[in-house]
């Protein structure tokens, strides 16, 4: 059963992905299935402006699938771990250089990994009346992969990002529009994104011009992800 879901709206120029999986929590296959559909959207032309969005009423991602995880460790599936992280990079490295702008239509509860994937979108709209958005791991004895540490903070304010990572705190939409965080909020789920394909129905860049500017913008993201990232991934020890 697939994860992730692609279609387009009704004028066949924005792309919308849906994570499919209830709480769309990130594993293996979760990876996978994002990192095609993001080359999809990349390959195909017709497309102007990428949202992404969840189908679940509650959630938009709750980050790391932990069972998966303790289960692949506990299992011995050690290269199934490192490759998940490994094909994340890839799907945020992805995000940042689409040629098109990736609008995240944050619905609903956004926690962990689905948070670092808001940051690696250029924009992001979010429910006002639903959903918090929240970095665990100090919580869960979960280090951050370094790399991901830069994706973050190209979108987030840094003292807004310290305040969550070392605390926990459950963060709502107001105070994330106040941080300049977000594009706007909206009021419940369909607004949401409405809200979002309306904004991305604006966009009608030449793509070849749009993913330069994104590259050269992201550069210092990129490369820590390259730099950073593989060594940290390659050299785990996973007990």
């Amino acid at each position: 059963m697939s994860l992730i879901s692609l279609r387009s709206d009704g004028s066949g120029k924005v792309a919308i992905i849906s994570f499919d999986n209830g709480a769309n929590t990130h594993n293996l296959q979760f990876a996978r299935e994002f990192e095609q559909h993001l080359q999809t959207v990349e390959d195909n032309i017709d497309f102007k402006a990428l949202v992404i969005t969840s189908s679940d009423e509650k959630s938009w991602s709750q980050g790391l699938d932990v069972p998966w995880l303790m289960g692949s460790i506990q299992g011995g599936q050690h290269d199934d771990v490192k490759e998940f992280m490994h094909t994340m990079d890839r799907c945020h490295a992805r995000l940042m250089q689409l040629p098109v702008p990736a609008i995240a239509a944050i619905n609903g509860h956004t926690f962990g990994n689905g948070c670092v994937i808001a940051c690696a979108c250029d924009f992001r709209v979010m429910r006002s009346d639903r959903g918090y958005f929240c970095f665990p791991e100090v919580d869960m004895s979960i280090p951050f992969v370094p790399g991901l540490i830069d994706v973050v903070l190209k979108s987030l304010p840094a003292y807004r990002y310290n305040d969550m990572l070392l605390t926990g705190r459950r963060v709502g939409a107001a105070e994330l529009l106040a941080d300049h965080f977000l594009t706007a909020i909206f009021e419940g789920k369909d607004a949401v994104l409405e809200g979002a394909l309306t904004f991305a129905r604006t966009f009608n860049k030449k793509r070849t011009i749009f993913a330069e500017h994104k590259k050269r913008f992201h550069k210092p993201v990129l490369d820590a992800l390259r730099e950073k990232n593989p060594p940290f991934i390659d050299a785990m020890k996973l007990l």
